[in-house]
Order: C-alpha cells, then sequence, then structure tokens
C-alpha cells in the first residue's frame, strides 16, 4: 500500500512538472513569474494598466472570464484596478502574508494562476473593493471579438 501511494505521488508530481514546462514554453517570463511563482510586475510598465478599451480580462493560462471593462477604473496605483470579477466563482482569495502584512491573494478557478490582490479602499459607492490584478496574468478580449472567440454569454456587460 505504501509502495502504491508513493508511486502516485511520484507520478502527480511528474505530471505537475511537465504541465509547468508546457507553461514555460507557452508563457512569455513575465507571465510564467507572475502566473506561476505568484510574482509582481512593475507599476506603470505593464500592457493594462491604462487601457480604456471596452472588453473583458482573461485568464491568460486557461482563457477563463475574470474582469471586465465596465467594472475597471483608475485606482493610480499603476496596476489594473476592478471594483468586481465577473462571476465570483472564477476566482478564488487565500490569505498571503508574505509581505509581513495580511493581505488577499486573488487566483483564477481553472489554472490556479495568481492574479493580484483585493483592497478594501476600492471606490464606496460600487462596493469599496479593488481588485488590483497583474496585467501579465491577463489576456484582454475586445468587445469586437468577444463572440467569434467564445466569450458572447459576456456581452450583456456591456448593454446600458
Amino acid at each position: 500500500m505504501k509502495t502504491l501511494f508513493l508511486l502516485l505521488i511520484s507520478l502527480s508530481c511528474n505530471a505537475q512538472n511537465k504541465n509547468k514546462l508546457d507553461l514555460k514554453s507557452k508563457l512569455t517570463p513575465l507571465q510564467f513569474y507572475v502566473t506561476q511563482e505568484d510574482g509582481t510586475e512593475k507599476p506603470f510598465e505593464n500592457e493594462y494598466w491604462d487601457n480604456n478599451k471596452a472588453g473583458i480580462y482573461v485568464d491568460i493560462v486557461s482563457g477563463e472570464a475574470l474582469f471586465s471593462s465596465t467594472h475597471k477604473y483608475k485606482s493610480g496605483t499603476g496596476w489594473p484596478s476592478f471594483t468586481r470579477p465577473i462571476d465570483k466563482k472564477n476566482i478564488t482569495e487565500h490569505e498571503d502574508r508574505k509581505l509581513f502584512v495580511k493581505r488577499v491573494e486573488v487566483r483564477s478557478k481553472k489554472a490556479d494562476s495568481h492574479l493580484g490582490h483585493v483592497f478594501t479602499d476600492g471606490p464606496k459607492e460600487q462596493g469599496g473593493l479593488r481588485y488590483c490584478i497583474n496585467s501579465a496574468a491577463l489576456n484582454f478580449i475586445p468587445k469586437s471579438q468577444m463572440k467569434k472567440l467564445g466569450y458572447e454569454k459576456y456581452l450583456s456587460l456591456f448593454e446600458n
């Protein structure tokens, strides 16, 4: 029984290592660092901090829909900031004390990608949350491409 258990652990570790190697070949070094090693990109020097186009932001690894431009706002932090996720079921939140301060880490549900953190200093009139997310963890899907790329169910976010 113990041998079977050790074999299963070994197979699981080998599969995880293969998945990491596959991801390393598909992602840029920064994307891998952010999503797989819980890294943080530089503020004001990332792709989406000042993107004002209509569309949704999806996990760079799994493609799961995470945030909408309709919930994005300028927080002045240098990272994309959102008042809420598109669907809370697509993210997980975990206590993070890596910087010796209690924070709440945000990860994607399917791929378990590190996305960033959520803080309670967002716009009060929109719930008071600020999802501070790394651009390197995201892929932006413009509204005009959402149907073509299979995200048509989120087009209702852009109806007034």
